[in-house]
Order: structure tokens, then C-alpha cells, then sequence
């Protein structure tokens, strides 16, 4: 048997831009992004302080912010939610849309994402699943409810640790070596 001369397969640039247009096809089947355009949105704040959105002929009564991961692109692409959670559309940038809307969406972001350091754990009382935490913040004094024990007290890593309370609003213990030791006895009887 001969053997014959290795070839090397190459493709080319045009063979490959056109392997990225048929994933990117394949996958429009499966995701469907609405960017949201500020010319057919208006957002604005109901009397009980919600956010509602009328999108062209739609009313959504109530929605939610979420950015997209990595958060260090802040006020780009940003995830417009039903209160069920099912996703309405994508903001690119806030920049795009005019000072009212930009003025609500940011102060709701910024709400949403605000995150006290702990600098003291005061008491957490634990009773029928819940926990009531009493802390002192970098934001002054807080109280909170947390449901459960695993789910709302989460390790970032060895020493980081974040806790978000029944509303969603996180708080972050950026060093538990810093706390003081009732603070640890505490936080250790919630991981």
C-alpha cells in the first residue's frame, strides 16, 4: 500500500465568515433578542413607583433591570424583565435614550445592584426557615430577612461572602477576617 502526501486543510476566510453565518443562523432559531430601540419605548414610573414599559402598542405594568454579565459593562446591554421574569428586550446603552428615561432606568439600576459591605453581624435569630439579620453596614444600620440558610448565604471565595434577603437586595462581607468574632460565630452558623 502507498502512502500518499499529507495535505493540510485550510479554510480559507471567506469558507470561514461563511461557517459563522450559518452558526449564527442556526442559533437565531433558538434565541430570539428584542433590542429595544428608544424611539418605539417609553419608560416611566407608575404612582405606586414602579417601572412600567409601553412598547409600541404593549403596556407591561411592571418590569425589572437585570445587567449582563460581565457587570463591568454598567450601562450597556441591559435585560428588560416581566415581573415573571421572561425577557421583553435588551437595552444596548442607556446613552441611547433621553435624560427622563436614562434618569429612571439608572436610579433603578443602581437600587437593584445596591450592595452594603457588612462591617458587623449584631444578631441573626433564626425561626421556621427564616433568618432576621441585624447589621451594621458601610450604609449604616440595616435589618433584613433571609429565607433559608445555602441559597442566601453565598461564597465568592474563602473569604467573601454574599447574602441577599428575601427582597433580592444583596449585601457582601468582602473579608471575614475583618469581622469580629460574635460576627463570625454568626456567620458561621448560616453556612
Amino acid at each position: 500500500m502507498e502512502i500518499g502526501e499529507d495535505k493540510k486543510t485550510q479554510i480559507d476566510i471567506d469558507e470561514q465568515g461563511e461557517l459563522e453565518e450559518a452558526v449564527t443562523e442556526g442559533l437565531a432559531e433558538y434565541v430570539d433578542v428584542v433590542y429595544l430601540e428608544p424611539a418605539k419605548t417609553s419608560f416611566y414610573r407608575t404612582p405606586g413607583g414602579v417601572i412600567a414599559l409601553k412598547l409600541e402598542d404593549k403596556t407591561y405594568p411592571r418590569v425589572n433591570l437585570h445587567r449582563a454579565f460581565p457587570f463591568s459593562l454598567g450601562d450597556k446591554y441591559i435585560s428588560v424583565r416581566e415581573g415573571s421574569g421572561q425577557e421583553i428586550g435588551i437595552i444596548t446603552d442607556l446613552d441611547d435614550f433621553d435624560e427622563k428615561a436614562r434618569g429612571i432606568l439608572k436610579e433603578e439600576l443602581e437600587r437593584r445592584y445596591f450592595t452594603p459591605e457588612i462591617l458587623c453581624i449584631n444578631s441573626v435569630k433564626s425561626e421556621f426557615g427564616y433568618s432576621y439579620w441585624e447589621v451594621e453596614t458601610d450604609r449604616g444600620h440595616r435589618r433584613f430577612t433571609v429565607k433559608g440558610r445555602g441559597d442566601s448565604v453565598i461564597p465568592i471565595d474563602e473569604v467573601r461572602y454574599l447574602i441577599m434577603d428575601m427582597d433580592g437586595n444583596r449585601f457582601e462581607i468582602s473579608d471575614i477576617r475583618k469581622l469580629d468574632r460574635k460576627s463570625k460565630k454568626y456567620l458561621e452558623g448560616m453556612i
